[in-house]
């Protein structure tokens, strides 16, 4: 079981690096990328592993709505927000904004 776990989150690393700079995503629309649309919850957990590897860029990754809803797993009190807002991304009371204009599907786009 260990070893399945291992490999869905290198394939959850494999999409999450595809996310261009300044757009973001969810967790679902991973999952579903990955078809196991149930497993948003388990995209999060990857996420969360993450954080030792810079190549995955964890913090575009967000909730459905934009919600920062990682952001208690980065260093620091904003880093998540400041990583985000470095790319121009506009984030507010720890949702991104423009959601519809900057979300990046990986179902459409890989």
């Amino acid at each position: 079981m260990k070893e399945e776990k291992q490999d869905f989150f290198k394939r959850v690393y494999q999409v999450a690096k595809q996310i261009p700079e300044g757009r973001v995503t969810s967790y679902g629309a991973i999952a579903q990328y990955l078809g196991v649309k149930s497993s948003a919850r388990v995209v999060g957990w990857a996420m969360n592993a993450s954080h030792g590897d810079m190549s995955v860029p964890a913090h575009r990754v967000v909730n459905r709505v934009g919600l920062l809803s990682g952001k208690h797993h980065f260093e620091g009190t904003n880093l998540m927000q400041q990583l985000l807002e470095s790319e121009g991304v506009i984030v507010k009371d720890n949702k991104v904004q423009n959601l519809e204009q900057i979300y990046w599907n990986p179902c459409e786009e890989l």
